[in-house]
């Protein structure tokens, strides 16, 4: 085995030898330092966001150069001679205690990963995953828990330039990801409140995404919003053009749910306008999207027009447009309509679900037609079981 001090002979380069990288973090390189507005917000101003997209390159100190083995790899960070010895004890301990038992390599990984996050060496925890997979013991482990519990130290951590790193290590060695590790990364990299970084993380990706797969922006455009950073998750799909990844049927999707569901309608519709004419025909998830935006805000009158657009199109009403036109049209007063609506739908052999008759029974009574709403309920009431329910949606998110 070597020593440390030979180890870290072997990691470390000089300086002037470091290549030409991206400047992922502004407090690493005052040359290209991000100057906030006063109150300390990120100015996201067209110039300032196309003066940074398209900043030049500059020395990283930090990463080293891309270095391939002959299966994967590696972006091989500087660390202290504790921290690369304390690795190299783990990963052979892990190797050797599998050997006894190589059923339990899964469960070794993990919690000498968890135990290294909770003292917070992140450093030596990366470091372990990567010594692991360069001793070519990564096929018989099931990383991505490991990966997933460094991700979310990373966050808890505010540490956003590891949390960077580690997700281009699984990018790069084409590592199996979750939406646990988008969301983690995300979470981690909105910390840091620094436009430059975010910038520089998305053109890195699309540096090394050199077939453009859209997949990954979208991924990570739903992450930033699941985390509730909205802000970058806009920042994203404005600049994937500039990023040459132009987003897809998916990506509109996300945003015009985005949008949505903050309410701001209008912007909204502009991506949904913007998604036509990039040539890209909304289908029955978008229109639902913006039906129910819609319908929420009380935009009633563009309600109508979007099922007339529906109808023109050929596209077929599934239960959710269902839902959102009937109580559009009850909100709205028209009550026949809404009616109407319903009995076309179960003539139509789609399973109503139980929020939709329970929609209908609260709108009649609501209007006073305690009547109608009574011969509503006792219905439900007899084919309840067959109703679509709570189960037969969580069954779908899944």
């Amino acid at each position: 085995m070597l020593s440390a001090s030979n180890r870290l002979k072997r990691v470390v380069v000089p300086r002037w030898k470091t290549p030409n990288l991206l400047c992922i973090s502004p407090l690493l390189c005052n040359r290209c330092s991000y100057r906030s507005s006063n109150r300390g917000q990120p100015d996201f101003s067209p110039k300032i966001l196309h003066k940074h997209i398209t900043s030049n390159l500059v020395k990283l100190p930090w990463i080293h150069p891309l270095h391939s083995t002959s299966r994967t790899q590696s972006l091989v960070t500087q660390a202290s001679i504790e921290d690369e010895e304390l690795a190299h004890q783990i990963s052979d301990k892990i190797i050797f205690e599998s050997q006894k038992n190589p059923n339990s390599i899964n469960e070794l990984c993990t919690n000498h990963i968890n135990k290294l996050c909770k003292i917070k060496n992140l450093q030596a925890s990366l470091m372990v995953l990567q010594l692991l997979r360069d001793k070519n013991a990564i096929n018989d482990i099931d990383t991505l828990p490991s990966y997933n519990l460094l991700l979310n130290a990373a966050s808890e951590n505010n540490n956003s330039k590891i949390a960077a790193h580690i997700f281009k290590d699984m990018y790069i060695n084409h590592l199996q990801m979750d939406s646990t590790t988008y969301f983690n990364t995300t979470k981690a990299i909105s910390k840091s409140n620094d436009l430059t970084f975010i910038l520089s993380f998305l053109k890195e990706i699309s540096e090394i995404n050199l077939t453009g797969n859209v997949t990954v922006f979208n991924r990570i455009i739903y992450g930033f919003a699941e985390c509730g950073h909205v802000y970058n998750a806009i920042l994203v799909f404005n600049n994937m053009k500039s990023l040459k990844c132009e987003p897809d049927l998916i990506t509109y999707n996300i945003m015009l749910g985005i949008f949505g569901k903050a309410g701001r309608v209008d912007e909204m519709l502009d991506v949904f306008a913007d998604m036509k004419k990039d040539e890209i025909a909304p289908d029955i998830v978008s229109y639902n999207t913006v039906l129910n935006s819609l319908r929420k805000v009380g935009r009633f009158d563009l309600c109508v027009v979007v099922v007339k657009e529906v109808g023109k199109l050929g596209l077929k009403f599934d239960l959710r447009t269902y839902t959102a036109l009937i109580e559009c049209f009850f909100r709205s007063g028209h009550i026949e309509e809404s009616l109407r609506l319903f009995e076309e739908m179960k003539r139509g052999q789609i399973r109503p679900s139980i929020y939709v008759y329970r929609s209908v029974i609260s709108n009649l009574k609501r209007l006073g037609k305690l009547e109608l709403a009574g011969k509503f309920l006792e219905e439900m009431n007899e084919c309840k079981e067959d109703l679509v329910g709570p189960k037969d949606f969580k069954r779908k998110n899944r």
